[in-house]
């Protein structure tokens, strides 16, 4: 079946209008690529696709407020999917709305079911390999940061200071992803991801010290 098909609590039209201030990284590119993995990774796992798809389209609804007010983006895409999702039966809508609050990686929230884990594995797949190197580098420009810096040996640096470089990135998140996937589909998918992600770190290392 491919994206777009018919069988969705919400259309990818309806759900685009959701998206217009939302960041490179974040825009509704992003929930189309992880929609297209979502696809690929519940349809493999026997997931209730319905599900994967309604939560995948609305999983960052909230992206731009947690920028603007500093509030949980999962926590209140999760509640704004209720209230969007209100006219469908409860039970879905409640399925949805668990999947949306457990697919941020820096929080305390896990996902429990098939399809929440579905969506956070298809979620941290297009932060790593190359998609996840381009996205690393739109957040450092829009924030100013640097292009390099020597890798961190003391503690976690904010990830919105002008001292945090896409290398933190790789660091403290990015390079931990693969171990974090719940699927077997998506850890199959996240091998090859992760090992041209940390290659290429490590060329761009030799070549800022003038090695290569």
């Amino acid at each position: 079946m491919e994206v777009g098909d018919s069988n969705r609590m919400i259309e990818i039209e309806e759900a685009r209008q959701y998206y217009t201030e939302s960041d490179a990284a974040h825009d509704f590119d992003h929930v189309l690529r992880v929609l297209a993995l979502a696809e690929r990774i519940g349809q493999a796992e026997g997931a209730a696709m319905e599900i994967v798809r309604a939560a995948t389209l609305l999983h960052d609804v909230a992206r731009a407020e947690e920028e603007h007010t500093g509030a949980c983006h999962a926590k209140v895409g999760a509640e704004r999917a209720r209230q969007i999702l209100v006219d469908h039966p409860a039970d879905k809508v409640e399925a949805v709305a668990q999947a949306i609050a457990a697919h941020r990686f820096r929080d305390e929230v896990a996902p429990q079911t098939l399809e929440a884990k579905v969506l956070y594995d298809a979620d941290k797949l297009d932060a790593i390999g190359a998609i996840g190197i381009a996205r690393a580098y739109a957040l450092a420009g829009k924030r100013g940061q640097r292009l390099w810096a020597d890798p961190p040996t003391g503690s976690l640096i904010e990830p919105q200071s002008t001292d945090y470089t896409p290398v933190h990135e790789l660091i403290f998140k990015l390079s931990r992803l693969k171990g974090a996937l719940f699927t077997t589909t998506a850890r199959q998918i996240a091998e090859e991801r992760h090992r041209y992600m940390v290659e290429y770190f490590a060329r761009l290392e030799e070549e800022v010290h003038g090695q290569r």
